[in-house]
């Protein structure tokens, strides 16, 4: 009897220690709507883009897979800090407030919000006082909320869930102008949709940011090993081929 105990017990070792159990699926919250970053690909109804490209090669280097869950992104820092997701990959930019709740990796990306109006209006807008009056939207959730309210400058600041849905309305005509992150309302506009809206090339970002991996505060030790994998991936042009593949530059 004391024989076979012991047999099972280094069985046991033996598949606890094999290469299959000891790899790791971490589910990562991710967005539908962020299209270079992350967007839902109607042909293979998968969530792809940047941040998926770099969190599976992030993962695939530290040693675990990615289960992508895709969600709102005014959810996805909730998601985190509750389990229901184990990492953020998304267009969300590091920023003081969100270091209270959250960790991030090191940064990946930078780049500021821009300003897209109606095809119709020509005028050369330069910063926020320039749209005083204004009704615009922008994306529940992102760090240009807070900065649009306490201007005090506009009529109204209305909150959407995509940043499709502000560019559906301002293509519309139903709002003036809409604040949302620059490479994504490029990304949109160079794929031919809201063909009546204009991204504002002389308007100077309020904010200016980078995007990077988030994870749970009690996490540590995943965020070393994210952030040693990012490393390796950066110095060895992985990070850059992934960029360059979305349209992006470092």
């Amino acid at each position: 009897m004391l024989v076979r105990r012991a047999i099972l017990a280094l069985a046991g070792l033996a598949l606890a220690l094999s290469p299959v159990s000891a790899q790791q699926t971490m589910r990562v919250g991710s967005t539908p709507t962020g299209i270079p970053f992350t967007f839902l690909d109607t042909a293979s109804n998968q969530i792809q883009g940047v941040m998926v490209d770099i969190v599976t090669a992030i993962g695939k280097d530290a040693g675990f897979e990615v289960k992508i869950e895709p969600m709102q992104f005014s959810t996805l820092i909730s998601s985190l800090t509750s389990s229901r997701i184990d990492l953020i990959a998304a267009a969300m930019y590091i920023t003081d407030a969100r270091k209270q709740v959250v960790d991030f990796s090191e940064p990946i990306y930078t780049y500021g919000d821009g300003l897209f109006v109606p095809k119709t209006d020509t005028k050369a807008y330069k910063d926020l006082a320039d749209l005083k009056g204004m009704v615009v939207g922008v994306q529940l959730g992102t760090a240009f909320v807070e900065p649009l309210q306490k201007s005090g400058l506009f009529a109204e600041v209305k909150l959407y869930d995509t940043i499709p849905d502000i560019m559906r309305d301002v293509n519309a005509g139903r709002i003036k102008a809409g604040f949302a992150d620059g490479p994504i309302v490029a990304y949109n506009l160079q794929q031919g949709r809201f063909p009546e809206v204009h991204l504002v090339k002389g308007y100077k970002p309020m904010v200016v940011g980078s995007v990077g991996i988030g994870t749970r505060k009690t996490d540590p030790d995943l965020l070393k090993r994210v952030n040693v994998a990012l490393a390796k991936l950066k110095a060895d042009g992985t990070i850059k081929k992934i960029l360059v593949k979305w349209g992006l530059e470092e």
